[in-house]
């Protein structure tokens, strides 16, 4: 079994993934998120919520109203998750570009995240940009994991190389 890795210790007004929640809690976000693909904005809030769960950096998830809803592209396929239930997955398309699985959603959650039914994240690595008050995202590492990292989270994040038995 892996040995769980020391935080990074956190700097005034950033936050560590290992001080998040197990299971995962929701947390409303007011800062303006948005997401581009293909010269587009897919995506603009400020009614994100995000995720925080232990280890990961947090995923961020938008109101389907604020969402280019007609460039998303239902995909076969979907996935369990122990906290939040079934995901379903969407692809990106505007114009001949196309974001393979470049996001997904909770079309009906649990009872804990009934709050996110039907918002949709992103995966940063699979899209142009993401943002955050202005930020630009980093994608957390891994082919699986859609978390957003902000100057202000600190790790080390799940994903990372080594990380498979945390």
């Amino acid at each position: 079994m892996m040995r769980r890795p020391k935080p990074d210790t956190p700097l005034p007004g950033q936050e560590s993934v290992w001080d998040y929640p197990r299971p995962p809690a929701l947390d409303q976000d007011d800062r303006l998120v948005e997401v581009r693909f293909g010269g587009v904005l897919i995506a603009s809030t400020t009614e994100a919520f995000r995720v925080l769960e232990t280890s990961h950096p947090p995923g961020y998830y938008i109101p389907p109203d604020d969402v280019r809803t007609d460039l998303l592209v239902r995909e076969s396929g979907s996935s369990a998750c122990e906290w939040k239930g079934r995901a379903a997955y969407w692809s990106v398309r505007v114009g001949a570009e196309i974001a393979a699985h470049a996001a997904w959603s909770y079309p009906d959650p649990t009872t804990a995240f009934r709050a996110i039914a039907g918002h949709i994240s992103f995966y940063p690595a699979r899209i142009d940009e993401a943002t955050v008050g202005g930020e630009v995202v980093s994608p957390q590492a891994g082919d699986f994991y859609g978390g957003w990292i902000l100057d202000e989270i600190v790790g080390p994040f799940k994903g990372e190389p080594g990380s498979w038995g945390w």
